[in-house]
Formats: structure tokens, C-alpha cells, sequence
């Protein structure tokens, strides 16, 4: 088994209730925030919410280097920035499981190989339908990139609303947070300035 997988299981390696005992669960939380999950418009919440948590959070079933795997040594020698900016992305905070919202900036630089750009995206999307911090899914992401591409340098921007904020506790609408990782070669200062140069955040 990879280290991926290892730092980042999937959903086989924890042991999962079964779907009856998942919907009785949204049906008891139904009834906790004071509502009756017998009446009309209810009966068929606990199916739906089981089948859009298969997809929410259908990251646990996935593994980013599968998606990463695959790359491609014709660069004709190109070794500068490859800079994938404004991902959409959404996951869920694990503290109150409520949405993040946001958007990711990754760039690299190859060393030999590079990777079909919409599998970066791709990567962001595994690791964002899990429950994360922003800070893990910014370190998720750059550790992927750099143990299966093995590029000179990654580096990862994210900035994201969390709805925890937003709708509960402080009700800050429309607040940011931005994260970033910077390794290898984006660890020199000239090199993360021209980086967020190019996503004109300097």
C-alpha cells in the first residue's frame, strides 16, 4: 500500500454501518432538531440523505494516486511553472460538518513529468469530498502531487468561506480563509513570488 493511502485511508479500511442503520440515524437527528420524520414530506429524507452523503463524501473511496498516476514525459524539456488556478471546489468541516466553499490555486514545477491538468482538479475534488480542515486538505493536496509526481517544487493556495462561520456562531458572511503550502523549490522566496505573481496576489 502506498503512503497516500496510508496517511489518507479509504472508506475500506473503516468499518461503515450499514445503509438501514445510516438512515436511522438522519432519522433520529430529524426528530432531535424537533420534527416528526413519519410525516409526508419527511418519509423519504433518511434514503435521500444517505444517497447524497454516498457522494458528498465520496472521496473515501478514492485514491489520489490512481487519479495522479498516470503522466507524461513528452515536455520537450519545459520545467517552469505549470500553475492550475480557480478550482472550484466544496468539502465539509469536521468539526460541524456544515459546507466549505472555495477555490484552489496548484502549481508545480516538472521534473521530466507532468500530469493531465484536469487531474489536478480531480485530486482536489477526492480530497475535498472527505471531512477536512482547510489546512489538512492544503497539505493533502501538495503531499499527493509530491510523492506521485515527484516534481521540483509544489504549491498550493486555497481560499474558501466556511459556512460554520457564515450561518452559525460569529455569522460572518463572506469571511476568507486562505491557506497555503509551498515545498521544494517554492520554499525560495523569489519562486513563491513569482507564483502568487501569477495568480496576482503579490
Amino acid at each position: 500500500m502506498n503512503a497516500i493511502v496510508e496517511r489518507f485511508p479509504n472508506a475500506a479500511e473503516t468499518a461503515r454501518p450499514s445503509r438501514e442503520e445510516a438512515e436511522a440515524a438522519v432519522a433520529t437527528l430529524i426528530r432531535w432538531a424537533g420534527d416528526d420524520p413519519s410525516r409526508e414530506g419527511l418519509l423519504e429524507t433518511p434514503a435521500r440523505v444517505v444517497r447524497a452523503y454516498e457522494e458528498l463524501f465520496g472521496g473515501y473511496r478514492q485514491d489520489p494516486a490512481d487519479i495522479l498516476g498516470r503522466t507524461f514525459e513528452e515536455v520537450a524539456g519545459y520545467d517552469d511553472i505549470v500553475l492550475v488556478r480557480d478550482i472550484d471546489f466544496f468539502s465539509h468541516c469536521e468539526h460541524h460538518m456544515v459546507p466549505i466553499i472555495g477555490r484552489a490555486h496548484v502549481g508545480y514545477r516538472p521534473a521530466g513529468r507532468v500530469v493531465g491538468l484536469s487531474k489536478i482538479a480531480r485530486c482536489i475534488e477526492v480530497f475535498g469530498r472527505r471531512l477536512q480542515t482547510q489546512e489538512a486538505l492544503t497539505a493533502q493536496v501538495a503531499s499527493a502531487i509530491e510523492e506521485v509526481l515527484a516534481p521540483k517544487g509544489v504549491a498550493v493556495v486555497i481560499e474558501a468561506e466556511h459556512m460554520c462561520m457564515s450561518m452559525r456562531g460569529v455569522r460572518t458572511k463572506g469571511a476568507k480563509t486562505i491557506t497555503t503550502v509551498f515545498r521544494g523549490a517554492f520554499e525560495d522566496k523569489d519562486e513563491q513570488a513569482r507564483f502568487l505573481g501569477m495568480l496576482g496576489t503579490r
